[in-house]
């Protein structure tokens, strides 16, 4: 019998994973795949996750980057020096989240990969986990196995909306020293490319609107026509976007991190989002443990009071930007404070709420005939 038993070796996961078994708890981290593993991500990650624990993170991080450089169609570039007390971390998410898992077992979490949960019974005082191999038993669970997991199924949580992503994996060609962003080649989102020391993670996903018949085809014509030399074929996956508050506690079980929804609906940032609910879920659990029935509920109305009403400004900054990119290109983005802006927000250092009314009015402004 386990306190906690945790579906999913991500971010999320591994990070609530560290923070129980720093508090004494028993936990087992159940992963479907071997690690490491690939993960289809781009892989940018905010260094103020490690205000959130006491290791060092440099030998998961690939490479850091100090500038952003937009293009507009492949053309009109922008480059930006992200002013920043640190550097965007960059990381290969095979690296990164073995990384993790190996600093929650040292301090007492038990890792099972090569092991599916096919199933979960509640038997009035703990969960019965059913796996592919032998089932399990604890008194909590967190739900940390992304968009395509079971376990919001299994929990009988309400799907969660989705939207196409795919990536690609390719040798680095120059702006080494740049995280890119395309904007103009996909409607409703954009194309991106983030350096990793050797080679570079190339993506797409789209926020509002009708998704591309095939994403994977419209990053494969981004490659061509941007001479990204790759024999790689793009990893599809399924995003879970923010799409408001929600409940995301049940009986003695939390979701976290993608599969609680937790992905900026403006940039699709997951890493960050998920390991801050990985750590407020592992402080939730330890409480509930310790008696107050409460904790739990604390949880979700903690994540939909921070991150929910911060996510709520950037979707309403995704619905103007991605409705009118030209514009947005032309009156945001080509603006030197809005780009710095962009980068902190990124860097974890300003939230939407913060910047976003303020956006769109200027962007609404720029609609109207003889303004702009």
């Amino acid at each position: 019998m386990f306190d906690c038993i945790i579906v999913g070796a991500g971010p999320a996961g591994a990070s609530a994973a560290y923070h129980l078994a720093k508090r004494g708890r028993s936990v087992l981290l159940l992963e479907k795949f071997s690690l490491p593993r690939y993960k289809p991500c781009s892989g940018g990650v905010s260094p103020v996750v490690a205000e959130w624990f006491d290791f060092d993170f440099s030998p998961a991080i690939a490479q850091t980057v100090d500038q952003i450089r937009y293009t507009w169609k492949l053309d009109d570039p922008v480059v930006a020096k992200l002013e920043t007390r640190e550097p965007m971390w960059l990381v290969q998410r095979d690296v990164f989240d073995h990384f993790l898992v190996q600093q929650a077992q040292q301090k007492g979490a038990q890792l099972q990969d090569n092991t599916e949960v096919t199933g979960l019974t509640w038997q009035g005082d703990h969960w019965q986990v059913q796996t592919n191999r032998e089932p399990l038993s604890a008194r909590f669970i967190i739900a940390a196995d992304g968009a395509e997991g079971p376990m919001r199924k299994l929990l009988k949580f309400k799907a969660a909306k989705q939207r196409a992503g795919a990536v690609m994996e390719a040798p680095m060609n120059g702006n080494s020293g740049s995280v890119q962003f395309e904007f103009g080649m996909v409607k409703n989102g954009y194309i991106w490319s983030f350096p990793k020391g050797e080679t570079s993670s190339l993506g797409i996903a789209t926020f509002i609107g009708g998704e591309p018949a095939n994403v994977a085809k419209s990053l494969i014509e981004y490659a061509s026509q941007a001479g990204v030399q790759t024999n790689q074929l793009p990893h599809t996956h399924r995003l879970s976007l923010w799409d408001g508050n929600q409940p995301l506690h049940t009986q003695n079980a939390l979701l976290v991190g993608e599969a609680a929804s937790l992905v900026d609906p403006f940039t699709a940032e997951g890493i960050r989002p998920g390991m801050a609910s990985g750590v407020a879920a592992a402080k939730a659990i330890d409480e509930a443990l310790a008696g107050n029935t409460n904790a739990l509920e604390g949880y979700t109305q903690s994540i939909n009071d921070t991150w929910g009403a911060d996510f709520a400004w950037a979707q309403k900054l995704a619905g103007l930007f991605y409705r009118v990119p030209g514009v947005a290109y032309r009156m945001g983005i080509k603006r030197p404070t809005a780009t710095q802006r962009i980068g902190k927000i990124l860097c974890g250092e300003e939230r939407y709420a913060d910047v976003a009314n303020y956006a769109m009015k200027k962007l609404s402004g720029s609609l109207i005939p003889g303004r702009g």
